[in-house]
Order: C-alpha cells, then sequence, then structure tokens
C-alpha cells in the first residue's frame, strides 16, 4: 500500500511523526538501513508503511540532492544485500514533493518480524530509532508466530456462514473425521 502524494507531502511536513524519516543525503547507509529495518518491524503495530525521504533536511526542506540512477540503485539494493534480514519489502520511487527532487523509500511492516540489521533488531519508539529490548524482540516474534499458522487455521476475512457447503461438510468430512456414534448432526445456525 504505498502512500498518496497528498499522504506523502503530509509525512514530509509531520515532523513528529514514527512514520517518516527525513535524511538530507545518503551518505549514512547504515542509518538508512536501521530505519528501514525499524519500519519493517512495526513495533507500534500501525500496519502502515514507513517512508524514508532521503534529500529532505530534519526541518522537511528540500536538501537539493542530485537524484541519479546510481543513487537510486544504491539505495535500492539495501533490500537484499544481505545485511538487513529477511529482506523487507520496500519500493524505492523518485518524487517530487513540494518542489523538491527526493528519493521515497516505503518500508512494508513485515509479517516475518523481528527484521534484522547486521543482526541487530531495530524499532521506532516515538520519533527515536532505538534497538529493541528483549522485550520488544519477543512481540515481534510472537507477532511472526501468530501469523505462521497453516493455512486452515488462518481465518478467511469477508467469509461468512452463509458460504460454507453444509452438505459436503455433513456428508464427506464428518463421516472421515469422526466415528458414527460419537457424531450428532448440527443443527442449522439461524
Amino acid at each position: 500500500m504505498i502512500p498518496t502524494s497528498t499522504e506523502l507531502e503530509a509525512l514530509l511536513s509531520d515532523l513528529e511523526s514514527d512514520l517518516a524519516e527525513r535524511k538530507s543525503s545518503a551518505g549514512d547507509r547504515s542509518a538508512i538501513r536501521r530505519t528501514i529495518c525499524a519500519y519493517a518491524n512495526d513495533l507500534p503495530g500501525h500496519r502502515r508503511p514507513g517512508v524514508i525521504f532521503v534529500g529532505a533536511r530534519n526541518d522537511g526542506g528540500c536538501a537539493n540532492l542530485a537524484v541519479t540512477n546510481q543513487l537510486m540503485t544504491t539505495l535500492a539494493q539495501m533490500r537484499s544485500d544481505g545485511n538487513i534480514l529477511p529482506p523487507p519489502t520496500m519500493y524505492v520511487e523518485k518524487m517530487a514533493l513540494r518542489g523538491c527532487e527526493l528519493v521515497v523509500i516505503v518500508v512494508e511492516p513485515s509479517d516475518n518480524p523481528p527484521v534484522r540489521y547486521q543482526g541487530r533488531t531495530w524499532v521506532k519508539v516515538g520519533s527515536v530509532l532505538q534497538q529493541a529490548t528483549v522485550e520488544e524482540e519477543r512481540r515481534l516474534s510472537e507477532r511472526r508466530r501468530s501469523g505462521d499458522l497453516p493455512f486452515d487455521l488462518r481465518p478467511v476475512l469477508g467469509a461468512s456462514a452463509d458460504e460454507l457447503d453444509m452438505d459436503f461438510f455433513r456428508n464427506e468430512y464428518l463421516r472421515s473425521a469422526l466415528a458414527p456414534d460419537s457424531r450428532r448432526e448440527p443443527t442449522e445456525h439461524r
């Protein structure tokens, strides 16, 4: 879910957001990778992407960074260069926002946290980037385990009981799953 231009402009202006980070250059690549890691971990559970604006000053103003193909390639390769594991889902785009040319990195929350940069788990606590505590890592691991259910135990969002094939359930499933003397016919759901 890539944010719209309007949403991106609002994030660029919001200096206190824990979903946006501004970098005036791509010089500190380690800091960018830690931020990618933190947004992939989504400790607060926003279930919304975090955005890194490369070429924006801390006050949201333009840093006048030259956005080149080499810069775009370098930033995009951070996803799969082996430093951040498991690799995050992220998008890297060149955009002009409020008259400023930027590289916008959109990082989706991971389904498989904790995500680590060089073996360390990073999270955003408010607008501050920090190494995760043992408790925060435990919470991220629990979030992963709750998402690791086998397909037949996962909820089907939007499905209703009316979509169940009750004839198949009674005639096929129940007969093979339960001994005849241990089952009774289900009553109709009203």
